[in-house]
């Protein structure tokens, strides 16, 4: 049995704490990266040392890549798109998002990534926040629309998320990346069909990855990590439209 908090299967023991990690509350006072080190810490306790093995070096091999260099940088300007929310099944486009306000996007990977999951619940517990201060939030991955509606329906998010088939929007901020042989082989051993789930044989993935992009479509934060167990943290993100979109806060602290 596969468990999508987790991203492992139960069946091979790998996930006996997932229960745990189900039950760790999402607070926008408690730091990301805290909540994400913790799942570390149970993963490298319960998953067997030549399995950690194939995943740390994966993150070596693409740090040594430097994918991370790639990515569209601060001040650049965003790639215009188009995406089919997962929840409505309608398109929906930056530049009509743009012009409600300051948009951040965030790229994640999928619902079976524990890392991604506690990255979209801490935007949770932030949106209503940044929606106050007229700020917009959305979510791509390369999921496919039943995908991504899954995760909306598993774990009650309120902003939308986009499907991105074959990473085009991905490929155009720069953080989309072919998955590594050994890690195809890691995947498939767990049961973790990429091309089923993204409905497409590439085995592409997106970097995480976080932007906030201005009205006037110019990049004001510009984030992505080829070790995905690291993730800015959405106050460090909203701290940032504080600095450069102060308007944003017209309703205070």
């Amino acid at each position: 049995m596969f468990h999508p908090s987790c991203g492992v299967v139960l069946i091979l023991g790998f996930c006996q704490g997932a229960s745990t990690l189900e039950r760790m509350p999402i607070s926008f006072t408690q730091r990301l990266q805290d909540q994400l080190d913790t799942i570390t810490a149970n993963t490298r306790e319960l998953v067997q040392p030549e399995r950690l093995a194939i995943t740390d070096q994966a993150v070596q091999d693409m740090l040594a890549a430097r994918l991370e260099e790639r990515i569209l940088p601060l001040g650049s300007h965003a790639p215009a798109f188009a995406l089919q929310d997962s929840s409505t099944g309608k398109p929906v486009r930056s530049d009509d998002l743009l012009a409600v306000g300051p948009l951040v996007i965030n790229f994640f990977r999928g619902w079976w990534c524990p890392y991604c999951i506690a990255e979209l619940e801490a935007w949770q517990a932030a949106y209503p926040r940044l929606r106050e201060r007229g700020g917009l939030l959305i979510a791509i991955s390369p999921l496919t629309k039943r995908q991504n509606d899954f995760t909306v329906q598993r774990h009650d998010f309120t902003y939308p998320l986009l499907s991105d088939p074959g990473n085009k929007v991905a490929e155009s901020f720069g953080v989309a990346y072919t998955v590594p042989e050994p890690m195809q082989r890691h995947y498939r051993s767990i049961l973790v069909n990429i091309p089923f789930l993204n409905g497409d044989e590439s085995w592409r993935l997106p970097l995480p990855a976080t932007f906030v992009i201005s009205q006037s479509g110019e990049i004001l934060f510009s984030e992505a990590h080829a070790d995905y167990r690291v993730r800015p943290d959405p106050q460090d993100v909203m701290a940032t439209l504080q600095e450069t979109e102060p308007r944003i806060w017209k309703n205070g602290e």
